[in-house]
């Protein structure tokens, strides 16, 4: 990448309302790390990025994020950033999650390319030009993949391989390791996905839509020395109702009557048979029907068939209402040319 100076932009941690930044020219990779309740990481986590950001010629920022830590981790991100100005810091009213951490820190990116990974030391650094040269080579997203992961195999390692495998069959995005957090992005990409709840391990699953490719690579994994991890074993069934988030999103959200009316179709189906058939068994066989519980069954198939149907109703309403009143597309742009001499246009 071109040597080019950076343009520092000061940013307000605790200003009520911040308005991001716009303008990228002068940077081409930012980093980005949400942190909670690690202070004793800050420091060493400082060390290993400087090593890598001092080695080339590449531009880079690291955008810090405090989500509510209350232990003194802002205090020392403070020290450490006045004596690096590459260094920005975001800092959180409370504690909302990784996934609002990693949104705030793309809100504020200045750089052509996002590189997220976790605060803990659990991520190496010195795989962050290795992440980068695969995104030269043409990549929109490469993820990273823990091969020799240092965690606890039956609480960690084992519900990650089976929701991993999950995952991948389900979005049709095949990755060995969506938890790994140390991943890079094309920054047209990830300013195009916005994250709500936990969604931030889906990032390359909810960016498929956009047509993007999609490489992953190992990376180097290490145990925890400090603080304590802040996921366990319910983070499973948290991952498996996201994933029927992520997989309606993908499939539904521009036709939801597709989902809804086929359901509700099926339902109203079997419950108007069912009527058929107890209306004809109770003109022509003369067997009452009080006291069958099939009858109930018809009724409440019926109802419910045409209850669905009219919520998919209403949410094609919703959807049309969402992308007709704010402008926004159903389609993403890769580039375009020879309009007005623009020869690369990234959909925002």
């Amino acid at each position: 990448m071109p040597d080019r100076t950076i343009k520092l932009t000061s940013y307000h941690p605790e200003a009520s309302l911040m308005t991001p930044p716009t303008s990228g020219d002068d940077i081409d990779v930012s980093i980005v790390i949400p942190l909670f309740n690690e202070v004793e990481n800050v420091r060493l986590l400082y060390q290993q990025i400087e090593r890598v950001i001092e080695a080339g010629d590449t531009k880079y920022e690291v955008i810090l994020v405090d989500d509510g830590s209350t232990d003194g981790t802002y205090e020392a991100l403070e020290e450490l950033q006045s004596q690096d100005s590459r260094l920005r810091l975001i800092r959180l009213r409370r504690n909302f999650g990784q996934s609002a951490g990693f949104s705030a820190g793309f809100d504020y990116a200045l750089g052509k390319v996002i590189i997220t990974m976790d605060g803990d030391l659990q991520n190496d650094p010195e795989d962050i030009p290795r992440l980068l040269a695969k995104i030269d080579e043409g990549y929109d997203v490469v993820s990273g993949w823990r091969v020799k992961r240092q965690d606890v195999f039956l609480t960690r390692r084992l519900p990650s391989k089976a929701a991993n495998a999950l995952i991948s069959r389900v979005t049709g995005v095949k990755l060995h390791d969506y938890g790994c957090s140390l991943k890079a992005y094309r920054a047209d990409v990830v300013k195009n996905v916005k994250l709500y709840g936990e969604l931030h391990r889906f990032i390359p699953a909810l960016a498929s839509w956009m047509g993007i490719r999609v490489a992953e690579i190992p990376v180097n994994h290490n145990p925890r020395k400090y603080g304590r991890s802040k996921y366990g074993i319910n983070r499973t069934i948290k991952v498996f109702l996201d994933l029927i988030t992520v997989k309606f999103l993908l499939n539904y959200a521009t036709r939801p009557i597709q989902i809804f009316g086929l359901v509700g179709l099926l339902s109203l189906g079997g419950g108007t048979l069912l009527a058929i058939y107890l209306t004809i068994d109770r003109l022509f066989f003369r067997h009452p029907l009080s006291n069958r519980p099939i009858l109930l069954l018809a009724i409440l198939l019926i109802m419910l068939g045409v209850q669905l149907i009219t919520m998919g109703l209403l949410g094609e309403l919703v959807v049309r209402t969402y992308h007709e009143s704010q402008h926004k597309p159903i389609y993403m742009v890769r580039n375009t040319v020879g309009f007005n001499g623009q020869n690369d246009v990234s959909n925002k």
